[in-house]
């Protein structure tokens, strides 16, 4: 069983998709909705899964990283999927050697193919890390920092609950929980035989300049 964290702020065009690929990926998973009080519909649409195990919770004074802290202490499983509502995964690999390695990782990231209104883009900027190699500690030539991502990344619940992610960051949080993570003598992974497709969405800080 896994715990999955879905951060949402207006993102009914893709949340339905999120939560589907987790539903079609893991048996009865434990679905965690944060949600950053949306005026869209995509409530509603979460609400259309009632079938399934989601729970929905509103935030207050929206940060990823407090988003995040919050999920991971309603969540009931030892091990967690974050992953951001515009994620659709589309390849997995078999879910117990996820378990492995996160037995020897802190974190294990997947591969993230940037979609822009429906088309594949070329993996400029953020999206020219997610090579197709495996690496431990990625690092990032660009951000000169390592480089991590929680829009489709496992985690050890009770890593999570030892290093809390920076509530006070308004992006990147990840970035800075990676450093965090090294300087305790830590490990995190890439594997790129996870693949998701990531959906452009209005405003987001990840797609600035990019079309």
């Amino acid at each position: 069983m896994i715990s999955i964290i879905i951060r949402n702020r207006n993102e009914a065009r893709w949340i339905g998709h999120s939560i589907q690929s987790c539903l079609d990926n893991f048996n009865d998973p434990e679905i965690i909705v944060v949600n950053n009080n949306s005026t869209d519909e995509s409530m509603q649409i979460v609400k259309e899964f009632c079938f399934s195990n989601i729970k929905i919770y509103n935030v207050n004074e929206y940060t990823p990283g407090k988003a995040l802290n919050f999920g991971v202490t309603k969540a009931s499983n030892k091990n967690i999927l974050a992953i951001s509502a515009h994620s659709q995964i589309i390849n997995m690999i078999d879910y117990n050697e996820i378990n492995s390695l996160l037995q020897k990782y802190v974190a294990v990231f997947g591969k993230q193919i940037p979609i822009y209104r429906g088309r594949k883009i070329n993996k400029r900027y953020i999206w020219s890390h997610f090579v197709d190699e495996p690496t431990v500690n990625m690092w990032s030539s660009s951000e000169k920092r390592n480089f991590l991502h929680n829009a489709f990344c496992f985690y050890r619940k009770e890593i999570l609950e030892e290093h809390k992610f920076d509530e006070k960051l308004p992006s990147k949080e990840e970035r800075y929980w990676a450093k965090k993570i090294i300087q305790n003598e830590l490990s995190y992974y890439y594997e790129p035989r996870m693949e998701c497709y990531h959906h452009w969405t209005p405003n987001g800080a990840t797609w600035r300049g990019i079309g």
